[in-house]
Parts: structure tokens; C-alpha cells; sequence
């Protein structure tokens, strides 16, 4: 039988909860903590087997919480920097351990190069938290493996390879979740507001305030010499070739998020890397989940704050404000942040939503909606489509930084109307070899 076709017998195991027909052999894992935990203890056979693509801050964060949860079962990592990969395995294992009689575990393996980890077929499902510019191709080599996805925001590096991926992910019916944590976790405040305003209770919407950061600039960053246990071609990957630095790629096991978000060749600035999550809410209130504006219009005086989208019932966000999102309507306003919920007037929080209220989509755990979404075959709370569309609004809103001017766009053809300088700005061709 061929890997992909095992891949295959093995997804339908687990969809269909048939057990003990495909024992993988490994130690049972601790017991999860988390309150959403399975019930029972799950054995190994029902299992989904996951790898991790990147192991920076992000990835570590994501493996932690994987590794409390019983139905899941980490195999293998893979990071391109020697110290944070190592570091990984002996996470999971020691993790791991603490099940064993023996209190000691040999299960997780580690890998410099990703498309390693994914000609693995015993595992069933990948985490991918490298930099920006490798989420869609690392994202398209585990679809075209048979793997389920969970990619960290922003979801692309340009449009254009926003929807190769979505249209990968449609036919290959890959369970596909972006890591657009808000619309599940922080309370539900970012729920609770979608919600209110979904119900009409600020009235009419007209403006919409989002407080992310400034659009990113061309990388000028010295050349470093480049550590021994940096795979630095590969951590370049699709991007323009440069030489290394450690402000792109930390050495060892660092405690912050690294400054490539940037800089354009690798990112989309602190407008997307805050963006893909506030704009990400701001389109789930307005119900445009799978549509985007029709209009950017960029601050006349050159400034990196202040552009607007226009939308087609003339609705306009706004990028600048306060942190988080102000949703302003004919009668009244609801301000959201992670940390906090408030509305003008005041009693439009205090009267509660009834049953006869639309809500949306609920979710209460990132992961645990992702892994139900796999064993069950529908899409998760924030889909392929979603997070190309929240990533889509930070390409908008850059390009027309870049270029200074008005720019009207198609969001069905995803286009701009006559300006071959902006469609010129929607797809970066990679760095040979990749495609």
C-alpha cells in the first residue's frame, strides 16, 4: 500500500471511531488539565497524530497546549535553528514520560527541513508556525501530502497565493484552521460583540475603527556571519536571497517574538501581524467573511495611519484608533480589545441577547475546535476562506500605503480595476527552487 493511500485508511479510522484497528504502538500521554479535555482516557489507535512545522515562540506555545490534550499525540517537530528543535523534542518527551512506568519516553522526532516531517504518513495532521512568508507553501506541500493544517496569522504573504491555497484546500477537502485565536478564546468578548452587532443593537453600522501597527519596509538589516546550527537557505526559503542576521532568526531558545514581521520580504508589518487578528473580527461582524471592499483610499498627506476601506453599503474601517476594534452605528458603539468589552450607551451590554438573536459561529477553544473539526469533516470556526480574507484586507491596505493612492478593487475577481502597478503587488514569484 502507498504512503498517501495509508494516510487515507487511517483519516477514515478515525473519522468513523472505529478502534484498535490501527495501534501505533506509543506510550499513552499524560492527562490533559484543560477543562475541555476528553472525558476518558483515548487510546492510542483513536488518536490524531500531529507534527509541528516551527518551533519558534509561537510553535512552542501551540505544542504546549497539544501536549495536554489526550486525543492527540505529538510525533515529530521540525525547525531549521538546532537548539529550538532539540529543545521540542525533549518537551514531548518528557511530557510523554510522565505516563510511562518507566518514566521514560523515545517517540518524537526531529527534522531540519519540513518536507520530511510530511513524508511521515503515520501522522495525520500538521501545526505550522514558521515566519510569514512560509506559511502558504508549507501549507500546500502538507495538503498535497494528505495532512489537516493548522497555520498560524497571517494566513499569506500576498493574495494571489491566498487563493491557490484556498482552492488546494477546497479540493483536496483538507480541515483547514487559521490561527485567528480571538473568535474563540478571551473570554468570548470578541463573540459577544459580533454578536451584538450582527443583532442590530448599535444600530446601523457605518464606521469601523482598527488599532494595529504601521505597514512594514524593505529589509536593510546588516549581513552576520551565519551560526552552524542555522539552516539559514532554508529558513529563506520562497524570500529574496540575503544574508543571515539575528534579529530575522534569533539563535537559541529567545523569549520574543522575532522583528522579520517587519520587514515586507518576510512579512506584512505590525499592520498584519495585529491586523490578521482586529481586522479578522471586524469582517466577521460585518458579515464579510468571504467578501472584502471595493474601495482603499490611502491618507493624502503620505502618513502610514489613517487609511480607509470602503466597503459596498458604504461602510468604512478605518485603520488607526485605540487597540482592538470600535464598531460605531446610528445608535451606539461597542469597543473590543482582549481585555476588554464596553459599549456607548451602556445598556447595550447590559440587555441581554434572547433565543430568537442570531449568533455565530461558537467556539470556546482554538484547538480543540480544529481537532473535533478533523474527527468530524466540517470546517472550523476560522477557515482557509477566512483567513485569506483577514490577511487580503493588511495586502489592501499595504499596497495602497506603497503606492500612495485610491485603488479600487474586485473582491469576487480579486483584482484591481485597470492598474497593472497594483495587480503587479498581488503575487511575489519565489526564490527558485521553490514554486
Amino acid at each position: 500500500m502507498s504512503p498517501s493511500a495509508r494516510s487515507i485508511d487511517r483519516r477514515q479510522l478515525l473519522v468513523g471511531g472505529v478502534t484498535g484497528a490501527l495501534a501505533l504502538g506509543l506510550a499513552p500521554v499524560a492527562r490533559a488539565t484543560s477543562a475541555s479535555r476528553p472525558a476518558r482516557r483515548t487510546a492510542p489507535s483513536e488518536r490524531i497524530t500531529l507534527g509541528f512545522i516551527g518551533v519558534g515562540m509561537m510553535g512552542r506555545g501551540h505544542l504546549g497546549g497539544f501536549l495536554g490534550q489526550d486525543d492527540v499525540q505529538v510525533l515529530a517537530v521540525c525547525d531549521v535553528e538546532t537548539t529550538r528543535r532539540e529543545n521540542a523534542v525533549k518537551q514531548v518527551e518528557a511530557r510523554y514520560a510522565e505516563a510511562t512506568r518507566s518514566g521514560t519516553y523515545r517517540g518524537c522526532d526531529g527534522f531540519v527541513d519540513f518536507r520530511d516531517l510530511l513524508a511521515r504518513d503515520d501522522i495525520d495532521a500538521v501545526v505550522i508556525a514558521t515566519p510569514d512568508h512560509w506559511h502558504v507553501l508549507n501549507a500546500l506541500h502538507a495538503i498535497a501530502a494528505k495532512k489537516d493544517v493548522y497555520c498560524e496569522k497571517p494566513l499569506t504573504h500576498s493574495i494571489r497565493e491566498g487563493r491557490l491555497l484556498v482552492d488546494a484546500v477546497r479540493n483536496a477537502g483538507t480541515v483547514f484552521q487559521t490561527g485567528s485565536q480571538q473568535r474563540s478564546e478571551f473570554g468570548g468578548r470578541f463573540r459577544t460583540a459580533v454578536d451584538l452587532i450582527r443583532n442590530g443593537r448599535i444600530g446601523r453600522l457605518k464606521t469601523v475603527r482598527v488599532g494595529v501597527g504601521a505597514p512594514p519596509v524593505a529589509c536593510d538589516l546588516p549581513t552576520e556571519p551565519t551560526p552552524a546550527d542555522v539552516d539559514w537557505d532554508l529558513w529563506l526559503g520562497p524570500a529574496p536571497e540575503r544574508g543571515y542576521n539575528e534579529i530575522l532568526c534569533p539563535k537559541g531558545m529567545h523569549g520574543h517574538f522575532p522583528a522579520f514581521r517587519n520587514y515586507l520580504e518576510y512579512a506584512g508589518g505590525g499592520l498584519a501581524d495585529m491586523g490578521a487578528h482586529h481586522f479578522d473580527i471586524a469582517q466577521w461582524a460585518m458579515d464579510r467573511d468571504a467578501s472584502g471592499p471595493v474601495r482603499i483610499v490611502p491618507p493624502a498627506d503620505g502618513s502610514k495611519s489613517g487609511l480607509e476601506f470602503v466597503f459596498d453599503d458604504d461602510v468604512r474601517m478605518i485603520h488607526g484608533g485605540p487597540s482592538g476594534c470600535t464598531f460605531e452605528g446610528t445608535d451606539g458603539s461597542i469597543y473590543v480589545d482582549r481585555g476588554e468589552l464596553k459599549s456607548e450607551p451602556g445598556s447595550i451590554l447590559e440587555t441581554p441577547l434572547t433565543d430568537a438573536d442570531r449568533r455565530v459561529y461558537h467556539s470556546e477553544n482554538h484547538h480543540r475546535n480544529w481537532i473535533e473539526c478533523i474527527r468530524t469533516r466540517k470546517r472550523p470556526i476560522c477557515d482557509v476562506e477566512i483567513g485569506h480574507r483577514s490577511a487580503s484586507l493588511c495586502h489592501l491596505a499595504n499596497i495602497a500605503y506603497r503606492l500612495g493612492r485610491e485603488l479600487t478593487w474586485d473582491p469576487v475577481a480579486e483584482r484591481f480595476a485597470n492598474d497593472d502597478a497594483a495587480n503587479a503587488l498581488l503575487f511575489r514569484e519565489p526564490r527558485g527552487p521553490w514554486t
